[in-house]
């Protein structure tokens, strides 16, 4: 520890830390424009500039200094001021007076700190610079002219995106941040440099002249796009969700989400189903609830509950999947089933399907094999921490499944599960990797698992794990990596067929009743012969096959619980109310109950959730990762050749918010150039 003195006060502060974290620990607020604490140190702004002794006798830059026992620092004294000013005059010599058209009003760091510590004038009367604008995708739109060259987005895109797509060209005041060649970025994770910019130089296209930040409504909630759970802020205005963007939590998103999760909310406005309806004479027609609601009770009144099914989609709450779960209970039921894209995971142990590591471990560790798995795609914000692990600590990473670019280097040990009987027989060199590691990890993911033979390769993954010490009294490396938002917490409140080897198909299989809880991933045509309820937000797959629709709520409108990949309980907030007739899930399958004559228990959020909680214990914890005993799951059956597939084509349109989004639509058209909507394989 070393002892400094900033502004009179002596502290004791961890040895290597700069003087500007050091300041930060006294309380006092620094300046800056080019310094992030997640991104390597540039030095370029000069705006957090203290006085330092001993030392020069002019000021230092705070953010690449380090700090020294004895050091006395200064951050108020004249010189100090003074340099700022000056500095924040040079930043505004060529920047426009944009403020009043600018998408970053209100929000700008350049407007707060000029405000605080400029001069209030330019004496500058020479021609201003203006810099042409760049096309670099339809998320990020530019106005280079207000660039002041922090290099905070070339630094993100380099060293946490891991896609070298934007620098520097040209020197001094001729410099210039571009992609060299126009061209839209390709990263995942790109629209994170909006929110990462201090100016408006990189502002959001998509939502371009929309709102400003004062009129709209701030809810902290969880995202529902991928099974991260990455924790998000609503933005909206009246019922209209405006925006998305980050929160930070260290934990899992750090404060960063992937475009999707920023954009596809303008899918929220498109193709919505705000009524109910009920097909008659092979037409589908508005109704009443009590109309959708009879239609339904005449069906169930003529059909044995054993040839009643039930699939819980990949956005569906544990809320919802619990009452339609007790509901099919007691029509006599136990088709049901949450992994619509065919998955067979074993539910025996709940260690056998969660991300035991967590996220935030993935930096302990120093060897991992990935799986059946492209996390750049399935998600992005975790695949960015196993960037983050090799570039700090040098993880060294082995892939068996398809070649894939992940942003950071691997080695390609195979295809299929041969290679994963290979390393559990210790005939490929990559096992020794596993068997040196101190703290060695596995992530399978549903590339692995969406096959026939997939207790098998669950089998062989949980060997592995075994054999190389993966799993101790203080590390489990063992993973499953999850895409769909509701998996984990379906898979937490039972919501699986009672036989553990019947996959989606053998579930619909032989139905007359399927009733959709907003799953539109399963192939459809295997509901022909069947009545076919659908329970969702979307005109999507599903309601086109429905002979009832029941109007449900997004992510952003009801107030739900979903458990991520690494079972971590999290609770979203209502942001805004669901269109039209529509209805959280949960009450309409309590609704429904009474008009069937089998009433549910509960009438409140409280009381189902304490339903939940009587399933699983795990819910009573919210925000807390509670360790599972590691136990038995998979079976020692025999292995397919095929190779590990990868589940997802289209990154940027996976479910049916983001199939109506405009945006994704986009984003599919200029990054992927394809005009293709389908998301999965599926």
């Amino acid at each position: 520890m070393a002892k400094v003195t900033i502004d009179g006060k002596e502290l004791e502060v961890p040895d290597g830390i700069t003087v500007l974290q050091a300041c930060e620990l006294a309380g006092k607020e620094i300046p800056r424009f080019c310094y992030h604490e997640r991104l390597s140190v540039a030095g370029n702004c000069r705006m957090c500039l203290v006085e330092v002794s001993p030392g020069p006798p002019k000021p230092a830059a705070s953010c690449a200094l380090p700090v020294g026992d004895g050091m006395k620092v200064k951050t108020s004294s004249p010189m100090v001021k003074k340099a700022r000013e000056g500095v924040m005059e040079f930043l505004l010599i060529n920047h426009p007076l944009d403020c009043p058209i600018c998408d970053q009003g209100g929000e700008c760091d350049l407007q707060d700190q000029s405000m605080a510590y400029g001069v209030g004038e330019s004496r500058f009367r020479e021609n201003k610079r203006a810099v042409p604008d760049k096309n670099i995708g339809p998320l990020v739109k530019t106005q280079m002219t207000r660039c002041i060259q922090c290099t905070r987005c070339v630094r993100f895109i380099t060293e946490v995106a891991g896609v070298e797509e934007l620098g520097a060209t040209g020197r001094g005041e001729n410099m210039e941040i571009t992609t060299y060649v126009e061209k839209a970025l390709s990263s995942e994770l790109s629209a994170n440099i909006v929110d990462l910019c201090p100016v408006g130089a990189l502002t959001s296209k998509p939502y371009a002249f929309n709102a400003r930040p004062w009129e709209l409504s701030r809810t902290e909630s969880v995202d529902a796009m991928d099974a991260i759970g990455s924790n998000i802020r609503i933005d909206s205005r009246g019922r209209e969700v405006m925006r998305v963007l980050p929160l930070q939590n260290d934990e899992i998103n750090e404060e960063w989400i992937s475009d999707k999760t920023r954009y596809a909310c303008d899918g929220l406005r498109r193709q919505r189903l705000d009524t109910p309806y009920v097909r008659r004479a092979g037409k589908l027609e508005p109704a009443s609830w009590d109309e959708a609601f009879a239609a339904i009770k005449q069906r169930v009144n003529v059909i044995d509950g054993k040839k009643i099914a039930a699939i819980a989609g990949d956005q569906a709450d544990c809320e919802s999947m619990v009452a339609l779960k007790d509901l099919m209970i007691k029509l006599g039921s136990t088709n049901i089933d949450c992994r619509q894209d065919g998955a067979l995971i074993d539910t025996k142990s709940r260690s056998g399907y969660i991300f035991n590591t967590t996220i935030a471990g993935i930096e302990e560790s120093d060897v991992c094999l990935l799986i059946g798995t492209n996390p750049r795609l399935e998600a992005p914000v975790l695949n960015s921490r196993l960037r983050k692990s090799w570039m700090t600590t040098g993880l060294k990473v082995g892939m068996i499944g398809m070649g894939y670019d992940l942003t950071y280097p691997y080695e390609q040990l195979g295809a299929g599960p041969q290679t994963l009987q290979e390393i559990n027989q210790g005939k490929n060199s990559f096992r020794k990797y596993l068997d040196n590691a101190e703290k060695p990890m596995l992530v399978l993911g549903q590339g692995a698992l969406v096959r026939e033979d997939a207790f098998a390769v669950l089998h062989l993954a949980r060997e592995i794990a075994d054999q190389t010490g993966m799993v101790t009294e203080n590390w489990n490396g063992f993973n499953v990596l999850h895409t769909a938002a509701a998996r984990v917490g379906g898979l937490d409140v039972g919501f699986v067929p009672s036989n553990p080897n019947m996959s989606v198909s053998d579930v619909v299989a032989g139905a007359e009743m399927v009733y959709l809880l907003a799953a539109d991933e399963i192939s459809m045509g295997q509901l022909s012969s069947s009545f076919v309820i659908y329970q969702g937000h979307h005109g999507d797959a599903g309601a086109h096959v429905a002979d009832v629709i029941l109007p449900g709520a997004a992510y952003t409108e009801k107030s739900a619980t979903f458990v991520n990949t690494e079972g971590r309980v999290q609770r979203g907030t209502k942001a805004v109310f669901p269109p039209g007739n529509a209805r959280e899930d949960w009450t309409i399958i309590r609704a429904l109950s009474d008009h069937l004559g089998h009433c549910l228990s509960y009438d409140s959020v409280g009381a189902l959730r304490e339903r939940m909680i009587e399933i699983n214990d795990i819910f009573s914890m919210p925000n807390q990762i509670i360790p599972s005993r590691w136990g038995s799951f998979g079976a020692d059956t025999g292995v397919s050749a095929k190779p590990f597939l990868n589940p997802i084509v289209n990154f940027y349109m996976t479910d049916p918010i983001s199939r109506a989004s405009e945006t994704m639509a986009n984003c599919t058209r200029d990054i992927l150039g394809t005009e293709d909507k389908t998301g999965t394989d599926g």
